[in-house]
This record gives structure tokens, sequence and C-alpha cells, in this order.
């Protein structure tokens, strides 16, 4: 059986998570991390005290992104193209999503993980509008082609669908990215992105 470990509302935990519902993946997730801390076993598999991690047959992985390989490779072998250049654009864009995590990252943290009155609203406003410049690269690539894994829905989606929809319910001022909400339409129609990722973000 596949274990993952991690708190479910962690966006790294997520992506790991939705994979796993869109492989059709056995799996158990146990919470560590954040309010759950960690136990002394959960740091010797993976030294770096952040989440998910995931363990296969006595296998230990950590990196969302190598899981999400790792798991397609493994288990679905349809969400990964096999032609290289397919396959190295689809991962261009799951590379990408953690130059627009460091956008987003201090709305996100002022928005959700800290109390009204400890708020810094001018650094939220300043990361909302990285994040709306950002999405506008996301837009022209969408605009091109319907999945950012190219004509079929793939792992080159599943990070940034994770990050989409903390920018969507964010109380922040979002420009219109036309092609970007068509997407999100789309990733909301999966029933493994509405179980694992479209949850309450705190």
């Amino acid at each position: 059986m596949l274990i993952i470990w991690g708190r479910l509302n962690s966006h790294n935990v997520k992506k790991v998570v939705w994979m796993a519902e869109e492989a059709g993946i056995i799996y158990e997730r146990r919470d560590i991390g954040g309010q759950f801390g960690f136990t002394d076993d959960y740091i010797a598999k993976n030294p770096n005290r952040l989440i998910p991690t995931i363990e296969h047959h006595g296998f230990v992985l950590w990196e969302s992104n190598a899981i999400l390989r790792y798991m397609a490779a493994q288990f679905a072998g349809e969400l990964w193209p096999t032609d290289l250049e397919k396959r190295a654009s689809a991962d261009r864009w799951m590379d990408w999503q953690f130059s627009y995590a460091d956008a987003q990252r201090d709305a996100f943290v002022n928005l959700v993980r800290r109390k009204p009155d400890a708020r810094d609203m001018g650094a939220v406003a300043t990361s909302a509008a990285k994040a709306g410049e950002m999405m506008a690269i996301l837009d022209s690539e969408l605009a091109r082609q319907p999945w950012l894994s190219g004509d079929d829905f793939g792992i080159g989606d599943i990070p940034m669908g994770v990050y989409a929809h903390s920018w969507y319910s964010l109380d922040i001022e979002r420009p219109d990215r036309p092609h970007v909400a068509a997407w999100y339409e789309r990733l909301k129609a999966r029933p493994g992105y509405a179980a694992a990722v479209m949850i309450p973000l705190s």
C-alpha cells in the first residue's frame, strides 16, 4: 500500500493526494506537520521536516513533484506523456509552480495563516499583484491548449491546479484571466480535484 504522510491543507500534500485519486491508487494518508507536529520516526524518513513524504513497499520519497513523477511512472503512465517533448513541456509547468508559489505566498500566509490583526495587507496587495502577473503567463499557455500537459489532462496540470484553487479562493483582487478561469472550471469537474483540493484553505 502507498502511505502518504502530510496534512491535507498543505498545497504540496494536496498535489500527491489528488494524483492518487486520479490514478485510482489505494492509499492511506497520515496527518503530520503543522498542527500535528513531527515525530522522530518521520524526521528519520524526511530530515527536511517538510511534507509530504510517501512510503511504497519500503521505498521512501520526499519532494512533492518527484513524488508525482514516481506515482505516474508506477501507477498512471497515461498522465505523463511518453513523447519526450510533450513530457518536458508538462514538466516545465510543474517546476514553474515553485516560482508562482513564491509570488502568492505572502497573500496566502497573511490571509489564511494569520489572525486579522496580525496581517500585513500591503504585503497581501503586492503578492496578489505578482500572482496576477504570473497568471497572465499561464493564461497565454492555456489559450493555445486546454491543459498544461497538452491536449489531455496530466501531471503537468496538478501543481498549478492546486495553486489555482488558492488564487480563486483568496480574498484578493484578481485580474481577468479567461483561459485560466476556463481551465479551473475543467479542473473542478474532476472528482479527485473536488475531493483533495477544493477544501477549506485553513
